[in-house]
């Protein structure tokens, strides 16, 4: 199922769209637009924007049919009216102009002018008829969720999403919302990264409303939050697609369909050996070792002693490495390998900042890392299944 389908959209402003445009503000929206553009596609309208101007505002949108951005800016609206351009060389065009007001007028056969100071170009544009309907942002069942808090559930779970796309329900994350909470949690298989904020407010929901959301759409969400001041973000779905409205901007995607699997399966209960680490030192000391790994697992060997934490590597091709850091530990000694990549990813989302918690039950168990960092509201977790060394 798609979110946007191929068919005229009948209540968009048509006629000779003749607008002027400041230069920032129209670069500003084509730079939140162009990430959403298919770069190689075999349909040539999704190469290009969809231009509607109308009362005093142009509003641009992008789609490659899984997903879609719309956005808008103030405009002079001379005439009212519609066009498409090419995307890619309009945001390079754009770029290359001076501060200042732009002119673009629909000419005939779809070409588009375009005129700032001295420069005069003109665009081959398409028919705006040949452009996908986007779905419109529902009217009910809208919740508003914290916008920080969203964007650092993302950067905290993204890593974790599979790419293989035979297990397409794990090429998503699965955001939970409850009344008083809100948890991601994303896997592959081999890894998985929950995290949970718990003291949110969130109106209109009982029970628990779970929703699987695309990688690409996250991708793009990420940014779009990155990129915006405002405190909240609009969510909403309907049956095939998901809705994000930050500030004046709505991304769409298509909804992942299937079952994601049962992740509190998985989540370790009974891992009673732990030992805090330095995020830092840890990072220091796997990137150092993982040099001497495998290349094609990656594996690096975590052995855990009286007060100590020794990590090795080795491999018949680059020799082999072994770092220690001194620190408490007082249970029976333990071996077990991971996938130092995993590790360090883990330790990248974190900020590598502050200390860690390993917590192990045995060499054939997941383990359990999470930050060391007394915040009671937040509660991030990355469960990661050993590899035999």
């Amino acid at each position: 199922m798609s979110t946007a389908t191929i068919t005229p959209d009948v209540a968009a402003p048509t006629g000779n769209l003749e607008i002027t445009v400041s230069r920032a503000e129209l670069l500003r929206e084509l730079t939140a637009a162009q990430s959403v553009v298919e770069r190689k596609t075999t349909i040539p309208i999704l190469s290009n924007f969809l231009f509607e101007a109308a009362d005093d505002k142009l509003t641009i949108t992008a789609t490659d049919l899984d997903q879609s951005l719309k956005t808008s800016c103030a405009a002079k609206v001379k005439k009212p009216g519609a066009c498409t351009i090419p995307a890619r060389k309009l945001f390079d065009y754009i770029k290359l102009l001076p501060e200042g007001d732009i002119s673009i007028k629909l000419m005939d056969n779809h070409w588009v002018q375009i005129r700032a100071g001295r420069s005069n170009t003109k665009m081959v544009g398409m028919a705006r008829a040949n452009f996908p309907q986007v779905p419109e942002f529902p009217e009910a069942g809208v919740f508003k969720i914290n916008a920080a808090n969203l964007k650092n559930m993302i950067a905290k779970t993204i890593f974790a999403i599979s790419n293989e796309e035979s297990r397409y329900t794990l090429n998503g994350a699965l955001l939970v919302l409850k009344a008083e909470s809100m948890a991601m949690v994303a896997t592959d298989g081999h890894r998985l990264a929950h995290i949970e904020k718990l003291g949110e407010a969130l109106e209109g929901i009982s029970g628990e409303k779970k929703t699987l959301i695309p990688r690409k759409a996250l991708a793009e969400l990420s940014g779009l939050l990155g990129a915006s001041e405002t405190d909240f973000v609009e969510f909403a779905d309907d049956d095939q697609s998901l809705f994000f409205r930050i500030g004046g901007r709505v991304l769409t995607s298509r909804k992942l369909t299937g079952q994601f699997p049962n992740y509190e399966a998985v989540l370790p209960r009974d891992n009673t050996k732990f030992v805090i680490v330095r995020s830092e030192d840890l990072m220091s000391s796997i990137q150092r070792v993982a040099q001497f790994a495998d290349e094609r697992s990656g594996a690096i060997k975590i052995r855990l002693e009286q007060n100590e934490l020794k990590l090795s590597a080795q491999s018949t091709d680059a020799g082999e490495s072994e770092d220690i850091i001194e620190t408490p530990y007082n249970y029976d000694p333990l071996v077990v390998g991971f996938n130092s990549s995993y590790l360090v990813d883990f330790l990248r989302a974190t900020g590598v900042t502050g200390e860690v918690r390993l917590e192990f039950k045995d060499a054939q168990s997941a383990g359990q890392m999470r930050p060391e960092d007394g915040n009671e509201d937040v509660k991030y977790r990355y469960i990661l299944m050993p590899m035999r060394i």
